[in-house]
């Protein structure tokens, strides 16, 4: 599986980021509407300073916070065309995790707290891609035991479990593929890691949710990369904690933060509908690098 050879530095890191979407049709397209989510968050850990969407025909972009607090970029063409480029380029300054390690034993029982504050709700409920059935609860019991006794530390048990058994193989499932299939196949890439570990949390109650991103892994920038996806744990009392399970460890500074959902549909990069003749490709660029020095 992918990796980083490099340790990010305590005191984080800045990064650029480069992201390349072509789409060629068979014939001209005479109409498309397309959402974007390319922009990084901002918030504790991250700091979004520069950030620039280029549209190829060119299009008027209007911004929008989706229902998971996301921003989604949309633009409509009108035009017939028969290529669409979108690239987004940004810099982003990462900081380190300085939150404690959660407090041992916070059961599911602690999320009926009044005093807990938090939109997890919806992370407790099976999604298309991150589906909840008998076998994945009996996986999970065979794993963790009759309860939940840690919604954090059981959460990290289901992901150790996966990283073992799972084989990282890229071009063996598709972005359809949903955490059961996952699960059974014990392979894939990050984004099936992520539905499989959120499937297994939400058959025991431990509110999970998914988030698409990137990762610095070392490279000048001038090679071909992909995004990334992880998890992310609600604890009561500090909020949302991610890990990842293709690399059984939390994300660090050098992970970047783009959407995040119930799932991989919630949080698609570009998504949008045409009218006209079949996409007869799409490409995908993804650049990581170093940003200079100031």
């Amino acid at each position: 599986m992918p990796d980083a050879s490099t340790q990010p530095p305590q005191q984080g890191m800045r990064l650029q980021l480069r992201h390349l979407t072509r789409f060629r049709y068979d014939g001209p397209v005479v109409e498309s509407h397309n959402e974007i989510r390319l922009r990084p968050l901002d918030d504790a850990l991250q700091e979004c300073l520069a950030y620039e969407l280029r549209v190829s025909p060119q299009a008027s972009v209007s911004c929008r916070t989706d229902f998971h607090r996301n921003l989604v970029e949309h633009f409509e063409l009108h035009q017939p065309h028969d290529c669409l480029e979108i690239e987004a380029l940004s810099t982003v300054q990462t900081y380190p995790e300085i939150r404690p390690e959660p407090p041992a034993n916070l059961g599911p029982e602690t999320l009926n707290d009044p005093t807990v504050d938090g939109d997890f709700f919806d992370f407790l409920a099976e999604s298309r891609l991150a589906p909840v059935n008998r076998e994945i609860w009996r996986q999970a019991v065979d794993i963790l035991g009759a309860a939940v006794t840690d919604l954090w530390r059981d959460a990290l048990k289901l992901a150790g479990h996966i990283h073992r058994q799972f084989s990282y193989v890229p071009n063996s499932t598709a972005v359809h593929t949903d955490g059961a299939t996952a699960l059974s196949q014990r392979q894939g890439v990050c984004q099936d890691y992520a539905h499989a570990l959120i499937s297994l949390c939400r058959s025991q109650q431990i509110p999970a949710r998914y988030v698409s991103g990137y990762f610095y892994n070392g490279n000048r920038g001038d090679q071909n990369e992909a995004s990334h996806a992880w998890v992310e744990i609600f604890v009561p009392g500090q909020g949302w904690r991610g890990w990842d399970p293709t690399h059984d460890r939390a994300p660090d500074t050098r992970y970047v933060r783009l959407a995040s959902g119930r799932d991989y549909q919630d949080v698609k990069p570009v998504a949008g509908h045409f009218l006209g003749r079949g996409t007869k490709a799409m490409e995908v660029e993804v650049q990581v690098c170093l940003a200079p020095p100031l």
